[in-house]
């Protein structure tokens, strides 16, 4: 063979050697470093932009699943159970255990975990007036506290690792099924306390927590989620694409492994019963106003908000509109909780008048009637929302916080509920309730009271009075925030 093809045969030998190396080196290290990106945080508006980082003391992120099913400490202790965030009803763990249906905490500080009752339930109905409250307190069976040696004792050497981080809802079929429930109380509340470890979600959504992986529900089957307008779905597939949801099926055949462990990495438990232990809620009659008790980003909700708007195609010159957009949600061919006639034509009317004195866009809209996209399409443009108390009101998750943005919901006199009321407050949103010719807003709100009347189809109400709420409303430009 010539010398200058044999020198150039061992070159080409060289640099494939070389080559496999150094492929061999940036594999290695990319696996020892631990850093995976989902996403950019200079990307699209309305993207989850999710990134996952992970360190020797955070277990949620990504490695090779296929390659780490066991968590295993062998003659160490067993890894201790950190509560990293909590509020009655809302708590986030790293390295919760399982076994044989059963959530372990382990630790050699019990002192310093919470009681189980503002923790966990054992995810039974929730009887009239609340009165079962007592009864639904979980037991040892249901949650409980040990320490690393007796969990080295029960557990052994390994456990089967969940891995990647888990929503966990211990509900009740009871409530679930409404739209209002589980997106305006559940998942505000899940999602409000999942942000609590990350302080700096920016205002275009960008979080640098990693997208949950699962939802488990192990008290409900696979439609008892579902309400009857199919938005729970809509809502869930469009914030959170990827989640695999888990029902009590999973739940009872991992239940059914006997002596098996598994350890999830990290967990937001969330818990309607537990969170009415809290103080909050009795004032509010909401699960999610505990969560509030934990700081957050001001730009908390708008990841799932933005990410739900892209999903229905939403652009921003939609929602930066030139002039406010007000809609009222009609509820009179529904045949539950509706205006007078005459008053419901009358505020129709009026509205029309004031789109002719002053730049204004006006919607008489039936949102049962519209596609799912459509009417979050609405409420994402919308800066003044307003009908009668109904599921139609709860597409104020989808509005933008501004000075103007007020939602007005109409009531037979002397009735009153604080569903729409907490959430609009809780999203920097303005809020006014409404008796005939009476408005009125917190702090002098009305106690709740709920009569026949209140889904009567006779609910008087003074347009007028409405008209003056929206245009001192409107006027709010040159107002601080706080007027």
């Amino acid at each position: 063979m010539p010398a200058n093809a044999k020198n150039n045969r061992n070159r080409n030998v060289q640099c494939f050697v070389l080559i496999v190396v150094l492929g061999s080196l940036l594999a290695i290290i990319l696996r020892n470093t631990g850093t995976f990106s989902l996403g950019r945080k200079d990307g699209p508006r309305g993207k989850l932009s999710l990134s996952n980082t992970l360190s020797n003391n955070q277990s949620s992120g990504f490695q090779a699943p296929l390659l780490n099913t066991e968590l295993c400490w062998d003659e160490m202790p067993v890894p201790p159970t950190k509560i990293i965030s909590h509020a009655p009803g809302w708590t986030v763990f790293d390295k919760l255990y399982v076994r044989e249906g059963t959530i372990y905490v382990v630790t050699d500080s019990p002192e310093l975990v919470p009681d189980a009752k503002e923790i966990f339930s054992t995810g039974q109905k929730l009887l009239p007036g609340n009165i079962n409250l007592p009864e639904l307190e979980p037991t040892e069976k249901d949650f409980k506290v040990i320490s690393t040696r007796d969990a080295r004792h029960l557990f052994g050497p390994c456990s089967i690792r969940i891995n990647g981080v888990s929503f966990f809802s211990s509900e009740s079929p009871q409530y679930l099924s409404h739209m209002y429930h589980f997106a305006a109380e559940l998942l505000f509340g899940m999602w409000r306390t999942y942000t609590t470890l990350d302080q700096g979600v920016e205002v275009n959504g960008h979080t640098l927590l990693p997208s949950p992986r699962r939802w488990i529900f192990p008290h409900i089957g696979p439609t008892q989620w579902r309400d009857y307008a199919a938005m729970n779905q809509f809502i869930l597939r469009a914030a959170f694409p990827s989640m695999v949801l888990e029902f009590s099926d999973t739940w009872e055949e991992r239940a059914s492994l006997k002596g098996r462990v598994f350890t999830y990495d990290q967990i937001v438990l969330g818990d309607r019963v537990a969170a009415m232990h809290g103080d909050r809620y009795p004032a509010t009659e909401r699960i999610a106003a505990e969560a509030f008790k934990l700081r957050a980003s001001p730009s908390w909700w708008n990841t799932v908000r933005m990410a739900v708007l892209e999903f229905c195609k939403v652009r921003n010159r939609d929602v930066m509109h030139r002039v406010p957009v007000i809609t009222y949600v009609s509820r009179q061919k529904w045949g539950r909780r509706m205006l007078r006639e005459e008053d419901h034509l009358r505020l129709v009317a009026d509205l029309k008048a004031l789109q002719q004195r002053r730049p204004v866009e006006i919607n008489v809209v039936e949102l049962d009637r519209m596609p799912r996209e459509e009417q979050i399409r609405v409420a994402a443009r919308t800066t003044i929302l307003m009908g009668v108390h109904g599921n139609g009101l709860s597409t104020l998750l989808w509005m933008r916080p501004t000075l103007q943005a007020t939602v007005i919901e109409f009531f037979y006199p002397e009735n009153f509920a604080r569903d729409y009321e907490w959430t609009a407050q809780a999203l920097g949103i303005g809020y006014y309730g409404i008796w005939n010719n009476h408005a009125f807003s917190s702090p002098n709100l009305p106690p709740r009271v709920v009569t026949e009347d209140f889904h009567g189809n006779q609910i008087p109400l003074d347009a007028s009075t409405v008209i003056q709420l929206i245009e001192r409303r409107l006027d709010r430009t040159n107002m601080s925030w706080d007027e």
